[in-house]
C-alpha cells in the first residue's frame, strides 16, 4: 500500500496546507519564517470531548500540522514531508478560545527532520508540549 502512494504524484505547492480535517477544525496557519510554523483554532463545542474538554486528537492535529508548516519551510521545491512520529504531552485542560500550536525545526537532516513544539492559550499558558521526527519525500513522480 505504501509504495502506491509513493507511485502517485504528489500535490503541487498551490495546494499544499489545504484539507478537510483543517477545514472542519477551523484551523488557520500563520508565520512565514523559515524553520517555524503556526497553527491555530479557535475552540468551540465541537471541539470537545466527552468531559466538556478539547479532544486529544484535537491538539495532536493542530500540533501536526504546525510541525508540518515548519518542516515545508525548510524544504525545496517538489520536495514533501510525512509525519514519522509525534510524542504529545498534555499539560492541562482547555474549553475555551485560541489554542495556538508554535513549531520549531530543531535539526533538518538529509532524510528526516527533527522538531519541538508547544502549545499554549490565549493566555499563554502552557496547554501541551510536542516532538516529532517528519521524513523528507522527494515529490518526483516515478
Amino acid at each position: 500500500m505504501l509504495a502506491s502512494i509513493y507511485s502517485q504524484p504528489m500535490t503541487d505547492a498551490t495546494e499544499h496546507g489545504q484539507f478537510p480535517l483543517r477545514d472542519f477544525l477551523g484551523m488557520e496557519l500563520s508565520g512565514d519564517k523559515p524553520g517555524s510554523g503556526t497553527a491555530t483554532v479557535e475552540i468551540t463545542e465541537k471541539h470537545h470531548n466527552p468531559n466538556g474538554v478539547v479532544h486529544g486528537a484535537v491538539l495532536f492535529a493542530l500540533v501536526d500540522t504546525a510541525m508540518g508548516k515548519a518542516t515545508m519551510s525548510v524544504l525545496g521545491e517538489g520536495v514533501f514531508c510525512a509525519s514519522v512520529e509525534v510524542s504529545l504531552r498534555f499539560i492541562r485542560p482547555v474549553s475555551v478560545g485560541a489554542v495556538i500550536a508554535e513549531a520549531t525545526v530543531l535539526k533538518r537532516g538529509r532524510h528526516v527532520v527533527h522538531l519541538d513544539a508547544r502549545i499554549h492559550d490565549s493566555e499563554d499558558r502552557l496547554i501541551a508540549t510536542a516532538d516529532g521526527t517528519f521524513a523528507i519525500i522527494d515529490g518526483t513522480p516515478r
